[in-house]
């Protein structure tokens, strides 16, 4: 009797454990991954080459031809050159350099839609050849030639909709070159992690720029971006209440109704 009942008690506590991981798989990597630094703040990402990266792609633009300068060994001024003096400026695979994003978007859209309509169409037969008088022995006593067919209809629809976003977010941080294009411009990335408490916020900001816009301390606006990828996020206890659990995502993706 005591064998059963320590049977019956493992064989509880087995469905337990089992019950706790199929939970804990639902929530697929990021579970474990929150469950990684319980107790301490989350890690910081090291700092790494971008470039080594798996999900690491070259930039690839439509270029214009090359064109050949030509040479003048006795004159102090190159063709093409872009100042007389040396430039300080970034201009280089791995220089460092400074993205300034400003963005503050507003956009209001107001619709509102009314239709309505009203129709009436009627069909007879008073006179055809005198065979009118055929089509009450045909169709029945109760059909009248001359109101053969009445149709009317009435529709109305009426839509309304307004959509209201305001957008802010302002920040700086510092980025490199990564790349050099075969017509000059600069693909640059830059990436920030910042960890207060248990909250680690992380920054990345992305683009291709033309050196001309970089000013003199390095310098570049957000909006002088080309093919711009501005990404403000982060994860922690904070973030993690703020999402939905897994398995409410699910059922908000499978459930129809």
């Amino acid at each position: 009797m005591r064998r059963d009942a320590t049977y019956h008690h493992g064989g509880r506590y087995a469905r337990a454990i089992g019950a706790v991981i199929s939970v804990l798989s639902l929530g697929g990597c990021g579970a474990f991954s929150n469950l990684s630094y319980v107790g301490h703040a989350p890690p910081m990402t090291p700092i790494t080459n971008p470039t080594q990266a798996a999900t690491w792609r070259p930039v690839s633009m439509p270029m214009p031809p090359l064109r050949d300068v030509p040479s003048a060994p006795d004159s102090l001024w190159r063709r093409g050159a872009r100042a007389f003096f040396k430039d300080q400026r970034a201009s280089r695979v791995g220089d460092i350099i400074t993205i300034t994003v400003n963005i503050n978007d507003a956009a209001t859209l107001k619709d509102q839609t009314t239709l309505g309509r009203t129709g009436s169409e009627s069909m007879g037969v008073p006179n055809l050849f005198g065979l009118e008088s055929l089509i009450p022995r045909v169709l029945g006593k109760g059909v009248n030639p001359s109101s053969l067919v009445s149709v009317s209809g009435a529709g109305n629809s009426t839509g309304t909709g307004q959509i209201q976003r305001n957008e802010s977010v302002t920040l700086s941080l510092a980025g490199e070159i990564t790349q050099v294009l075969p017509n000059g411009n600069f693909v640059v990335v830059a990436r920030q992690e910042m960890r207060v408490n248990n909250e680690l916020r992380v920054l990345t900001v992305s683009g291709i720029c033309r050196p001309q816009d970089i000013a003199s301390n390095n310098i570049v606006q957000a909006n002088q971006l080309a093919e711009a990828r501005i990404s403000y996020g982060g994860r922690g206890l904070i973030s993690g209440q703020q999402s939905p659990r897994v398995g409410q995502q699910i059922l908000d993706d499978i459930v129809p109704f």
